[in-house]
This record gives structure tokens, C-alpha cells and sequence, in this order.
């Protein structure tokens, strides 16, 4: 593949400005790729559960809610949309909502929908709301800070929950579950988009407030064609997404969201053909023979992005690579990759990063 000779702009210290890349040069060893469990099952170790929503201590929107949306809304219901071959049927305005990732919470609080909501999850995988939103989410409580829990789910007085994927299954609170208990559940689980568009239409139909998405999804559009515009004709760079390392590289797919974010703004994911799982370990040699030209890293909880760069520089394989040896990072909130309103704010970064020709707007 023909390689990219730009210049790096900022050193490792000065990461979170989104260093430009060049050619990364060591090639060999063996293919080895093991396809991992899903995203969720990687992060089941930083469950550090936060206090229950009905504690007393962390009450934040729930007197809100039953006073301020407590309102005769009854005129558009009930509201059938479709969420992913499932029929979502909501027979009145949802008072009560619970939104479960990060991504869930502020996509809510860019709607305007923030005072229906009385609790929220995984903030552990946040690095906080983008200024705009930060009052916000941040008065919104946290049922856990983790990921949640079934007992949070079912006790927390909740008529709606709109969730990642991984955050109403099986192995907590199901759907049908929630449902015994009278919560309507939308999940978030959008691979392109125009599946995270139609979500977004479809919140907005449920909570009646259509032209606000349809707006939002506008201003989105217009500022990924702009990065498209901006970038057009330039040689793809190629990414190695990096959220953890063990006993290999924890990275994300070719059906990943995150994926199609990377390919939107330019890059090409070393490991997009892999169609599996969305989340998959890779061996540190066979990132060694893929040859990446950046390394993106997942900056959220622990270990701290410092340390995440560390391990990669000290990794007797990784190490060998030209962009590690040259400094070649960027790093991006795990949050903004995830399916939410950050696509355009994601988008704009990694170009930024790859390029250093978007400016980017706040990630």
C-alpha cells in the first residue's frame, strides 16, 4: 500500500491535540485473530457500581419529573416505531426515563429531553458531556455508575428506557423483563448512519418533538459532508483502533459504529475485515503485520490515557512499530464513538487527527 509522508505535528505530551501521522514501517509475523465476546464483556471488570436511584441521596430529577412532565400529552398516542425489527409501541408521553450510556443520556439532553430523564449508567465510560450539555447531564442521577444493574432497572419507578445494546440484555434486565414491569425500551444499537438518524427521528417521535431532531440530524449531516468535502482526494490513512491491551489488542470490527466514524473521516481500519463480533482481540502480531499508521486510543476511566501509552511504547511488540517509535497517536472519548449525537464532533477529531485540516467542535 502506498505510504503517506506527512508531518507529526505535537509529541505524545501533547496528544489531545490530535497529532498528524506518517508511514508506519515494520511488516511480518505471523496472522493471528481471535474474535472476543462483545465490547460489554471487556468492560464487566470496571463494574463499580454507583448508588441506586432510589438511595434518597442522589434524587436529582425525579422531583422534576413527576411535577414539570406530568402533562396531558395523550394527543399523538399511542406512537409504533420500528427498533430494529422490533415493534415499539408507546402508549402515552414517557414521564420517567432511564438513559443507559453515555451516548443514551446526552443525546437526550441535545433533544431537549433531559428533564423526562431520572436516571443514568456507565459514566465510568465517559470522560464528561460536551460543554454544551454538561448542566445538563450532570444533574441527572446515576442508577449506577457502571453498568447497570437488574435491581436498578426494576426498582427505579422507570416508564421508558433507551439503552446501549449491551446495557438491557439477558444478563441483566431484559427487554421482556422490563417490560413486567411497565418500561418501554428502545435500544441503541445502530452500525450506520442513517440507523442512528432514524433513532434519533424516532426519540423525537415518541417525545413529540420531531422538528428539534429533524434539525439536529441537519446540522450533523451538514457537518460530515463538510469533513467529507475537506478531505476528498487524500490518500486513506490506516488506524489501529486501540481501546485496551492484555493478551493482545481489543479493538473494534469492520461492523463496529466506530468503524464507519474512522472510514467517514478518512482513515481505514486495519482490522475492517473482520465482520464477526463488533468488538474482537487481535494478537500484537498481527497489528505488527497490518502496520498501522496512527494508533487511535479509547480515552475513559482506567487505566488513564497516559498509562494506555505507556503499555503500547513498553509492549516489546508494539514498540516495534514507526508510528509508536515516532509518537504517532491520537486518542478520542469513548463516548464520541459510540452511536449518539458526537457522530459530526467524532468525525471532524479523527480527521483532525489524520489530516489536521478540520478544526474540530468540542470533543
Amino acid at each position: 500500500m502506498f505510504r503517506k509522508k506527512v508531518q507529526v505535528l505535537l509529541s505524545v505530551a501533547g496528544l489531545l491535540a490530535f497529532p498528524l501521522l506518517s508511514a508506519c514501517g515494520d511488516a511480518g509475523a505471523k496472522s493471528d485473530i481471535e474474535s472476543n465476546a462483545a465490547h460489554e464483556g471487556n468492560y464487566e471488570g470496571n463494574s463499580n457500581s454507583g448508588d441506586d436511584i432510589n438511595s434518597g441521596g442522589n434524587s436529582g430529577n425525579s422531583d422534576k419529573t413527576d411535577n414539570e412532565n406530568n402533562t396531558d400529552n395523550t394527543g399523538g398516542y399511542p406512537v409504533t416505531v420500528d427498533n430494529y425489527g422490533r415493534e415499539v409501541i408507546v402508549e402515552k408521553m414517557p414521564e420517567k426515563v432511564l438513559t443507559l450510556g453515555p451516548n443514551c443520556t446526552e443525546l437526550f439532553a441535545a433533544l431537549g429531553l433531559d428533564k423526562y430523564v431520572i436516571g443514568r449508567s456507565l459514566a465510568n465510560h465517559s470522560r464528561g458531556p460536551l460543554e454544551e450539555y454538561a448542566d445538563a447531564v450532570n444533574g441527572i442521577p446515576e442508577i449506577n455508575h457502571a453498568s447497570v444493574t437488574r435491581e436498578a432497572v426494576i426498582s427505579s419507578g422507570a416508564d421508558f428506557i433507551y439503552a446501549l445494546n449491551w446495557e438491557i440484555s439477558d444478563e441483566g434486565c431484559s427487554i421482556e423483563e422490563a417490560a413486567q414491569y411497565g418500561i418501554t425500551v428502545y435500544v441503541n444499537s445502530a452500525m450506520t448512519l442513517e440507523e442512528q438518524y432514524q433513532e434519533i427521528l424516532d426519540i423525537g417521535k415518541i417525545f413529540g418533538v420531531e422538528e428539534k431532531a429533524e434539525a439536529f440530524i441537519a446540522d450533523q449531516e451538514a457537518r460530515i459532508q463538510a469533513v467529507r468535502e475537506k478531505i476528498s482526494g487524500k490518500e486513506p490513512v490506516d488506524v489501529l483502533v486501540y481501546d485496551s491491551g492484555n493478551d493482545g489488542v481489543f479493538t473494534c470490527s469492520g461492523i463496529n459504529f466506530e468503524s464507519l466514524l474512522v472510514e467517514t473521516a478518512g482513515g481505514h481500519n486495519i482490522f475492517g475485515d473482520l465482520e464477526e463480533r463488533q468488538w474482537v482481540t487481535v494478537s500484537y502480531e498481527e497489528v505488527l503485520r497490518r502496520n498501522p499508521d496512527i494508533i487511535l486510543i479509547h480515552d475513559y476511566d482506567s487505566p488513564s490515557l497516559e498509562e494506555k501509552i505507556r503499555e503500547i511504547q513498553e509492549n516489546p511488540i508494539l514498540s516495534r512499530l514507526d508510528c509508536v517509535q515516532e509518537g504517532r497517536f491520537a486518542s478520542i472519548t469513548l463516548e464520541s464513538v459510540l452511536p449518539g449525537n458526537r457522530m459530526a464532533d467524532a468525525v471532524e477529531a479523527m480527521a483532525e487527527s489524520f489530516y489536521g485540516t478540520v478544526q474540530t467542535a468540542g470533543n
